[in-house]
């Protein structure tokens, strides 16, 4: 079986870079974006499964990422994972096609249930 692949776009960069760790370790593959531009950028090189995403970032912020993503590769599924999403957000981010919304902290196991889930959504599509 071939690995889910998950991108994590967070522009808290240890934060990000220690998740990603902590994900190839569940056996999942897994690239790292700082920022919505460069998210951008490796989304249109290697399109993932998954992309877990937070919502406020300088430049290209996770809702215009979320709209872009969706809109160019809807198959993706999104989970946005932040620290400063309000229920406003929450609906607006479910209403452009988001899996699911999440508030950090997260514990890594309920991260890990919802990409399965997400993945089982991409499957589920196909």
């Amino acid at each position: 079986m071939k690995k889910i692949k998950v991108m994590l776009v967070d522009d808290e960069e240890e934060f990000v870079t220690t998740l990603s760790e902590r994900i190839k370790m569940r056996n999942f593959s897994s690239s790292v974006a700082f920022n919505g531009e460069q998210a951008l950028q490796i989304v249109n090189d290697q399109v993932p499964d998954i992309m877990i995403l937070d919502l406020k970032m300088p430049g290209i912020d996770g809702m215009e990422v979320l709209r872009r993503v969706k809109k160019a590769y809807p198959k993706v599924q999104v989970i946005i994972l932040t620290g400063h999403g309000s229920e406003k957000d929450k609906k607006e981010a479910l209403s452009l096609g988001a899996f699911g919304y999440l508030q950090k902290p997260v514990q890594i196991d309920e991260l890990i249930r919802h990409i399965v889930k997400a993945h089982g959504a991409v499957a589920d599509d196909t």
